[in-house]
């Protein structure tokens, strides 16, 4: 070809796409992306633009260039109807996944051209000699996309709106994008521990700023929950159920809302509706397992509770858990639920083989790994009586480092358990070098250090206790 492929392939990266956002496909379920993408095409038309450009890039990670091009198609359609006086501007996310596409199908030409459109239209746009271009609404694009892939992106997508916000600050799709990253930010922090940066103030501002937008508002009413500030959080809900109540993703907000105040069938009924609107869609499944599950709870507290409900609702729940693993397997807190759903229903077989499962991955982050230490060693405790796996896997929770609720939770319940055994009369030299392990692990070196003179005491000969107790005795 008279194009020449490195020269090409040096363009290319240079463009303002989905191709050159670095998003994985490792990180995301492609089937249930691109179902989540198709509903929001269906439920929400003005951000048509946004949601066929990124299922372009989602069919070409799916291997079907041929359908990523029809997408891009209708994205151009979309511009047309949309923004008809400053096509060049709106295309240039569009005209660059054009160009990578073409390139990935060997078709050199065609992807030279749009590279060329796209240099050219920033050269016209540009106010600086080199012609490079920074638009605020391609910022917000690769935020929202961003967002779209997950818990590793959530930092960047905040940045990238912040950037956009910088030239536009009262636009309120950007601050709908800030906030939402915001809230996301904040939850992965709560569960996983980290920074933990209030998120309030944007979402309120997103609110005032996004009066019609349900989405928005039921994120600020969760916050206010998490807040303790619920009553006032449910006003927002209220008014969104009558705003859009035919709105799947407003209508799982609200579900989310219901079932942490308690209110679990409602959830339930609400989110068996948003199903009936969109029945792929895996978050709602996931939802309805947790209300499920935590139905079963609810009965167990009772009186006299109704085993034939009991055991129709475990069986609902394993369902959806089910169906949500299959189709999004990095989804990975959904199959904790699984297992301890079998536990719940004494089918212990089936509940360790869902555990070997996830502790056998490597794909998850290190708070991912301390949830399902946590989870793993109280199936062990409570369910197969082993106290002794427990331990060893709430210890395996406590040598990740980073700060988390599972890592508290594994810490308060390892010590307690082993003083619980020492105390007892029944713990030899091996529990007490093990209670000086994990106050090691959690800092607190002078009882280490005590703990480990106890136990050298009871075992002089042990190398581990000797050389445990000389490293502590140096850094103390």
């Amino acid at each position: 070809s008279t194009i020449s492929e490195d020269s090409l392939k040096t363009s290319l990266l240079q463009l303002e796409c989905h191709f050159t956002w670095a998003l994985l496909k490792e990180h995301v379920g492609l089937e249930a992306l691109e179902e989540t993408i198709l509903d929001h095409i269906k439920f929400l038309a003005e951000y048509k633009i946004r949601d066929y450009n990124i299922l372009s890039y989602v069919c070409h990670l799916k291997n079907s260039n041929e359908e990523a091009l029809k997408s891009l198609k209708k994205a151009e359609e979309a511009i047309q109807e949309h923004h008809p006086g400053e096509i060049a501007r709106r295309s240039l996310v569009t005209w660059g996944n054009y160009a990578w596409i073409y390139y990935h199908m060997q078709r050199y030409e065609e992807a030279q051209t749009y590279v060329s459109k796209v240099e050219n239209s920033c050269k016209k746009l540009s106010s600086t000699a080199d012609g490079k271009i920074q638009l605020p609404e391609i910022y917000a694009e690769q935020g929202w996309a961003l967002l779209r892939f997950g818990g590793n992106y959530f930092e960047r997508a905040k940045n990238c709106f912040e950037n956009a916000l910088k030239s536009e600050p009262d636009n309120p799709d950007f601050n709908a994008g800030y906030a939402t990253a915001m809230y996301r930010l904040e939850g992965e922090a709560q569960r996983y521990g980290g920074e933990v940066t209030p998120c309030l103030g944007a979402l309120k501002r997103a609110v005032e700023l996004n009066p019609e937008d349900t989405t928005i508002a039921a994120l600020f009413a969760l916050e206010l929950q998490r807040l303790q500030q619920g009553n006032e959080g449910e006003r927002y809900i209220e008014e969104g159920l009558e705003k859009t109540p035919d709105f799947p993703v407003f209508l799982r907000h609200a579900a989310i809302f219901y079932r942490k105040k308690g209110e679990v069938n409602k959830a339930a009924g609400i989110l068996n509706k948003a199903l009936a609107l969109t029945p792929k869609a895996v978050v709602l499944h996931h939802q309805l397992g947790l209300c499920y599950k935590s139905k079963v709870f609810q009965l167990k507290k009772t009186r006299y509770p109704p085993l034939e409900e009991m055991e129709n609702l475990i069986r609902l729940a394993i369902f959806h858990f089910k169906i949500v693993i299959e189709k999004k397997p990095v989804f990975f807190s959904a199959y904790i639920d699984l297992a301890n759903t079998y536990a719940l229903d004494k089918r212990y077989e089936e509940a360790e083989e869902v555990f070997q499962k996830v502790l056998h991955r490597n794909d998850l982050s290190c708070g991912e790994k301390q949830e399902i230490y946590f989870n793993y060693g109280n199936f062990q405790h409570f369910h197969m009586k082993s106290d002794s796996k427990a331990i060893k896997y709430f210890i395996e929770c406590l040598k990740i480092k980073n700060y988390s609720f599972a890592r508290k939770r594994c810490s308060e319940t390892v010590e307690k358990l082993l003083k619980q055994k020492i105390e007892s009369g029944f713990g030899d030299a091996t529990d007490i070098g093990t209670l000086g392990l994990v106050l090691n692990l959690n800092g607190r070196k002078q009882e280490a250090i005590e703990c480990y003179e106890r136990a050298t005491a009871l075992d002089p000969n042990s190398e581990e206790y000797l050389n445990a107790l000389a490293e502590l005795q140096l850094s103390n």
